[in-house]
């Protein structure tokens, strides 16, 4: 039964007034209503343990009382201003992000999501190169703007082939797939460097900016070997090309062994621009952009922000931040999420659903396939992720294709919570290949 007193009313009332291209998950979409620590209720009074936080956007816990009552005080002040008026909040949180951020002379821009922030990245670096020309990576996502569609690499987030953009794709961001999988590591980034050598050999020059996922969000975190960002630096550096390092899914972190993402490919430097979001507002709508000064100035109009960096937001930004660093959740994502990922790699090895378990920290992927082949299957995926919701358990999907699970709970995740969501993930599993074999 949901709010509106019948089955199936409040879906009916979503398909009369939002797009059709507004995707739901699950046959029997959720009406979630409110949650606790890891976990939600939907409006049945059903509880579900959470591993997907509105994509990685609950960072650290459901109702965290910390961010609430930051969010409560703040709004009993002033609840808008605008970046047309000095916000004591905005640039104490600028203050700790530049910091914290790796980038020397740093400067920060609020936005009030991910895909602002690439969309603003791409601007400055435009602005500062002189140029549309952009590098971005195979299998990337980075926004549904017009700007960020344009140098996503994921055809299943495209919509259009129209562009403001010179948009290449090199390879890299897909380790165990491709014409380089079977390379080892070293060999790997030599190959693709060569790669990227050569599209840029086919460019007239002045390509204005690379811009990368660490950890491949939408692409169904996937990733390349550490260093491999180090390597095409070399080769960026050269011709005056900047790094964008899209962070929004990777920072704060979530990766565990590093609190960038970028951090993994830092043998010659930080990024020109990173660029965060989801996590660091714990579900407030808080983005932004890093840049050196040099870069950010670059800008030669005049512009301002009208929510971006509102007083409440940057207030739940401000403790969400403070109370991941007192609580050391990124060394909770190495510990607790190490294990997960261990435990979810022995339930995949009893089914041949799954052809891979990767990720770190606490960003887990689980590639699933036709039974028998190498196969992406979103058919199975999406029977998981059913079966899953059925036993209690919230997951994503993503990758090529639609045919990967994207596990990333809260970054809170206790040990009792990470075993009794792997057993759930199991049973969801063993569901899933029995439909299969019965269909």
């Amino acid at each position: 039964m949901t709010a509106d007193g019948a089955p199936g009313a409040l879906l009916a009332r979503h398909r009369a007034v939002l797009p059709s291209w507004l995707d739901l998950y699950y046959e029997r979409p959720l009406e979630l209503t409110h949650g606790v620590g890891r976990h939600v209720w939907d409006a049945e009074g059903n509880r579900y343990l959470d591993f997907f936080g509105g994509i990685l956007t609950t960072m650290t816990a459901h109702a965290l009382p910390e961010v609430t009552a930051a969010v409560t005080a703040q709004a009993g002040r002033i609840l808008h201003t605008s970046t047309l008026y000095l916000s004591r909040p905005m640039v104490e949180l600028a203050e700790r992000i530049a910091a914290l951020s790796g980038i020397p002379d740093a400067r920060v821009f609020f936005t009030t999501s991910g895909t602002e922030a690439n969309d603003t990245a791409l601007l400055l670096a435009t602005a500062y190169r002189r140029s549309n020309q952009i590098l971005a990576m195979r299998n990337s996502y980075h926004g549904r703007s017009f700007s960020t569609v344009a140098i996503t690499g994921n055809r299943s987030w495209s919509p259009t082939s129209l562009s403001p953009l010179q948009t290449l794709y090199v390879h890299g961001g897909v380790r165990s797939r491709g014409p380089y999988a079977g390379l080892g590591d070293a060999a790997y980034i030599a190959a693709c460097v060569a790669d990227l050598e050569d599209v840029l050999a086919q460019t007239a020059g002045g390509v204005a900016a690379l811009i990368a996922e660490p950890v491949q969000g939408v692409g169904g975190f996937t990733s390349p070997p550490d260093g491999l960002y180090a390597a095409f630096r070399e080769v960026l550096d050269r011709h005056g090309i900047l790094w964008i390092s899209d962070e929004v899914q990777t920072g704060w972190g979530r990766t565990g062994d590093h609190f960038w993402g970028w951090q993994a490919h830092a043998g010659n430097g930080p990024p020109d621009l990173l660029t965060f979001a989801k996590g660091i507002g714990n579900g407030m709508s808080l983005g932004g952009v890093v840049a050196r000064a040099e870069v950010m100035d670059a800008m030669s109009a005049h512009s301002i922000s009208t929510f971006g960096g509102s007083p409440v937001t940057v207030a739940a930004g401000l403790a969400n931040l403070t109370y991941l660093l007192d609580h050391d959740l990124q060394g909770n994502a190495r510990r607790v999420g190490g294990l997960l990922l261990e435990r979810l790699r022995a339930v995949a090895a009893g089914s041949d659903l799954v052809r891979e378990v990767r990720g770190r920290g606490l960003m887990t992927g689980v590639e699933l396939v036709r039974p028998g082949t190498d196969e992406p299957s979103a058919a199975a995926a999406s029977l998981v992720v059913e079966a899953a919701r059925e036993r209690g358990l919230l997951v994503g999907k993503g990758g090529q294709g639609g045919a990967c699970l994207r596990i990333a709970p809260p970054m809170t995740l206790n040990v009792a919570e990470a075993e009794e969501g792997a057993e759930l993930l199991a049973g969801a599993l063993t569901d899933a290949r029995e439909r299969l074999t019965a269909a």
